[in-house]
């Protein structure tokens, strides 16, 4: 640095760090930093050299009394000077040259050499080494370089901080939670302490590669190992573009309630209104209860089991980042999590790369937080993350290295301390301890729920199949027929359409990807197999008639086509290519015919066009300009399609249709036309065709894996994600199960008939 103003700064970071290895490491405890290494193991505190050049050029009179004191202590707290002065040039103020030289070593340029002032042996010549050559300089710089990438980084081994065996599960959350994070100094460790005072509610900032991850995963997993699931529950939602949290789902860790995997800001709000349900009821609760807060339910009725919960959100900012709905309910809901939360024993813990931006928190409900960590992080943020006048973030400059403050960010509160390193091995043996722990408990948390939104959702999860997979039987139902076509953005029932036999009672799916498409549309053909009743192929009983004429483009890249997806069921699922349309369009025109001339219903029929824009006999007919008449000519398959559309929904007939693009659509199908189909499922497109289709552009903001629910008849709007296509091994496993019940079911028949 040469600037004056930088210097300055530089200088008093320089003498901040110094206070801080007084204050913090030597205490009374080392006569110097070296005493202090020898305890400290990995978090020994690095030397620190400060080199100025050619003073006192540029150097401020506050600069000067600054470095006099650097001199003078630096060397008991490992800081030492190296310094060229010109007598030349006139000295700052305040600033005497003698009163440094005694705390120094100094050299002297004398007749074309250095002399040595040595305080025994007096003025001795010396002769310094030869530079090295260019050559060999760049060298030596650059193995430095290399090297100090890996010297910088600090381990603090995990089992340092995490408890006995025969200690795992015995903490008590009555009064509040207390875990270790890592090392602080020598000879302690750092915990992280909530449920007492202001301390409830954690803010967590650090910049890419400052240890932020390592962090939380340290916090989770060791709270996991201290307290057992009727002490601490979790509820961890992650924002990023990446899997943090997907091991504790894949663990299935006891603790857990709610795990989100690059959430959806819709999900995450749904997380925010259930924990405000929670702190209602246990209002509710308290006050019959007689009791204030949730220590005092827990010593008045120990037999009840009272959790205290953790919401751990990171990259919180992502619920701020569109001035919505969504924005302005989870800024409410935050706000009166953190500010009531104390009494419920509900704690917040919010992560952040920054929080510097327009897309945060209020301020208000910030200052409600009484927990600062700050990791490695930006000037501007440094002045955030504690408060304004607390900027020792600043100096933090290695990974892992983090600032502990309980105080509301005030510089007293600072308490410098290094993470513990968690690799991903070895989280995992733990976390495979903590759920063989609770199998040997026999401890049977809830349901866990589970949000991947990098990924598209199970068609194993399909309600209509769940009972199907236990072996459960289903019984007939008077409800009409139901079909899911994904999960929810949110904390709610699979998203599901129900086929009432009314007008317009179609499915239409548009969007430029076979593979969810084919995902939602086997979603549906599984749905309305799997919840219909077993019995007798060709009785009153047998599942509904089941039509699939398959439009497949050449790219799909799933492993199970219809073929497949129809071989899985064993009832008769009838799969044409579009040569076949023809011959199927007619005898369902037939059948239509036979139910309107008879005022009769029969079963249910459900048509699948898979690939409209591949059925060119199903394309609307140009206006006919000749002469003459068509009077007596028989209807053509479009003809018959557009009659089906409109008449068939009210008959018991049902189409589920796929188009590729608006664009297709408007030439297969007129606009009234495409009134009959009320329910429309749309992936990712313009925002023009989303107008056209939904009089919405909403389509437009949806991302991968997501889809767009829109039903006239409620003219309602719902995200989801769509299941994706069904894995073969699944298909082999649901025909096994299929199979069975439809056997047990045929029997059943047989011995009722006599």
């Amino acid at each position: 640095w040469t600037e004056t103003n930088h210097i300055d700064q530089r200088l008093a970071d320089l003498t901040e760090h110094m206070e801080n290895v007084f204050q913090k490491y030597l205490r009374n405890e080392f006569q110097s930093i070296q005493q202090y290494n020898q305890q400290a193991g990995e978090v020994a505190e690095p030397f620190h050299f400060l080199v100025v050049a050619n003073f006192p050029v540029n150097i401020s009179e506050n600069a000067a009394r600054r470095l006099t004191s650097i001199i003078t202590s630096g060397p008991r707290c490992g800081v030492y000077t190296l310094i060229s002065v010109d007598p030349r040039q006139r000295m700052p103020l305040s600033f005497d040259l003698d009163d440094v030289q005694r705390h120094m070593t100094c050299l002297s340029w004398e007749r074309a050499h250095f002399q040595w002032h040595h305080p025994e042996l007096g003025k001795v010549d010396l002769l310094p080494d030869a530079l090295p050559s260019a050559e060999q300089l760049r060298t030596i710089v650059r193995t430095v370089g290399d090297r100090s990438k890996h010297a910088r980084r600090v381990k603090v081994t995990f089992q340092r901080i995490t408890p006995p065996e025969e200690q795992m599960w015995t903490s008590d959350s009555r009064t509040g939670i207390d875990v270790p994070l890592g090392r602080a100094g020598a000879t302690m460790l750092q915990h992280m302490q909530l449920g007492s005072g202001t301390a409830q509610h954690v803010m967590i900032a650090g910049k890419t590669g400052s240890g932020k991850s390592t962090l939380l995963h340290v916090m989770v997993t060791n709270l996991a190992l201290y307290y057992g699931p009727d002490q601490v529950e979790f509820y961890l939602i992650d924002f990023k573009k990446g899997v943090e949290f997907k091991t504790y789902a894949g663990h299935r860790l006891p603790h857990a309630r709610v795990v989100a995997i690059e959430s959806d800001r819709e999900f995450g709000l749904s997380v925010l209104q259930r924990l405000d349900t929670i702190l209602n009821e246990r209002g509710e609760v308290f006050r019959a209860g007689g009791v204030q807060d949730l220590a005092g339910y827990r010593k008045s009725f120990p037999a009840e089991r009272m959790p205290r919960i953790l919401l751990l959100i990171d990259e919180f900012q992502e619920f701020f980042v569109e001035d919505d709905r969504v924005a302005q309910q989870a800024s409410l809901l935050l706000d009166r999590l953190v500010r009531q939360g104390r009494a419920f024993g509900i704690h917040v813990v919010l992560g952040s790369q920054t929080l510097s931006g327009a897309y945060t928190l209020a301020r208000s409900t910030l200052g409600q937080i009484g927990v600062r960590i700050a990791l490695e992080c930006s000037e501007s943020d440094a002045h955030l993350i504690p408060s304004d006048d607390n900027t020792a973030a600043r100096l933090l400059s290695r990974p892992g290295e983090a600032i502990y403050n309980d105080a509301n960010g005030r510089l007293e509160g600072n308490h410098l301390f290094q993470i513990s390193w968690l690799p991903d091995d070895q989280r995992d043996q733990y976390l495979q301890r903590v759920r063989v722990l609770a199998q040997q408990r026999e401890i049977r948390p809830p349901p866990l729920i589970v949000f991947e939104g990098n990924a598209p959702a199970d068609p194993a999860n399909l309600p209509a199949l769940r009972a199907t997979m236990r072996g459960e039987s289903v019984a007939p139902s008077q409800e009409p027929p139901r079909a899911w076509l994904g999960e929810p953005v949110a904390i709610q029932e699979p998203v599901s359409v129900d086929f009432r036999r009314q007008t317009a009672a179609n499915l239409l799916i548009v969007g430029r990807d076979p593979d969810a498409a084919f995902g939602v549309s086997a979603g549906c053909l599984l749905s309305v197999a799997g919840q219909s009743p077993a019995g007798e192929p060709g009785s009153d009983t047998t599942v509904p008639r089941l039509v699939v004429l398959d439009g497949s483009p050449p790219d799909l890249s799933h492993e199970a086509g219809w073929s497949q997806v129809a071989a899985a069921l064993p009832f008769d699922v009838k799969v044409v290519g579009p040569r076949g349309a023809q011959a199927v369009f007619a005898a369902l025109a037939d059948e239509l015919d036979r139910r309107q001339q008879a005022d009769a219903n029969g079963e249910s029929i459900f048509v699948f066009v898979f690939g409209l824009a591949r059925f060119r006999d199903l394309r609307r007919a140009e206006d006919d300009f000749g002469f003459g008449t068509d009077a007596d000519k028989p209807p053509g398959v479009d003809k018959q399609f557009v009659d089906l559309l409109r008449e068939g929904p009210s008959l018991g007939i049902h189409f589920i249709a796929w188009c590729d693009s608006y664009t297709n659509l408007d030439r297969w199908l007129t606009r009234r036309a495409l009134r009959d189909f009320e329910m429309r499922v749309l992936f990712q497109m313009s925002a023009a065709d989303s107008s056209q289709l939904i009089d919405s552009p909403a389509a437009a903001k949806l991302g991968e894996n997501r889809g767009l629910l829109y039903v006239e008849e409620r003219a309602s709007l719902e995200k989801f994600r769509p299941y994706g296509p069904p894995a073969a091994s699944f298909l082999a496993v649901l025909h096994q199960q299929l199979s069975r019940r439809q056997g047990t079911g045929a029997e059943r028949v047989r011995m009722e008939n006599g």
